[in-house]
C-alpha cells in the first residue's frame, strides 16, 4: 500500500474514531439525566434523542474499526507481533462491547424497562475514557 493511501486510511481512521467517542461520551450522560427524570414529556425526548445518537454514532463506530482492520491487514506481520497492538485490540473489542450495550440500554429506556439508577450511569460512563485513554497512548508510546 502506498505511503499516501495509508495515510488517508490513517486520518479517516482517527476522525471517524473521534466522532465515535464523542457520541459514545454523550449518550450515557443522557442515559443519567432519563435515569434521575423519567416524567413526560422529557423521557419521550430523551428517548428520542438517545435512539438518534445512538444510530448517527454507530456508522462512525463501523467505519472506525473497518478502516482500522484495513491498516492491521496492511501490515499484519508488524502489527500481529507487536503487543501493544494485541492491547489495542483487546480495547477496540471492549469498546465495541460497551457500544452495543449502550444500544441495549437504549431499547430499555424505550420500553420503560430500566433498572438502573443514575449513579450506576455515571460509573458506566467512565469506561470510554479508560479506553480512550489507553488506546492513544498504546498507538503513539507502543510500551511492549
Amino acid at each position: 500500500m502506498s505511503v499516501s493511501l495509508f495515510a488517508w486510511i490513517k486520518a479517516f481512521h482517527i476522525i471517524f474514531m473521534v466522532c465515535w467517542f464523542a457520541g459514545i461520551f454523550y449518550l450515557p450522560r443522557l442515559f443519567v439525566n432519563h435515569a434521575m427524570d423519567q416524567s413526560e414529556p422529557l423521557n419521550s425526548r430523551l428517548c428520542q434523542m438517545e435512539r438518534k445518537l445512538y444510530r448517527f454514532i454507530t456508522p462512525f463506530a463501523f467505519l472506525t474499526v473497518l478502516l482500522g482492520l484495513w491498516m492491521l491487514a496492511a501490515n499484519s506481520h508488524y502489527y500481529l507481533a507487536s503487543g501493544w497492538m494485541h492491547a489495542k485490540l483487546a480495547l477496540v473489542a471492549l469498546l465495541a462491547v460497551y457500544h452495543l450495550a449502550c444500544g441495549r440500554i437504549v431499547r430499555q429506556f424505550a420500553a420503560g424497562r430500566n433498572s438502573r439508577g443514575h449513579v450506576f450511569y455515571r460509573w458506566f460512563n467512565e469506561l470510554p475514557v479508560i479506553v480512550l485513554f489507553g488506546s492513544v497512548i498504546l498507538a503513539v508510546v507502543k510500551p511492549f
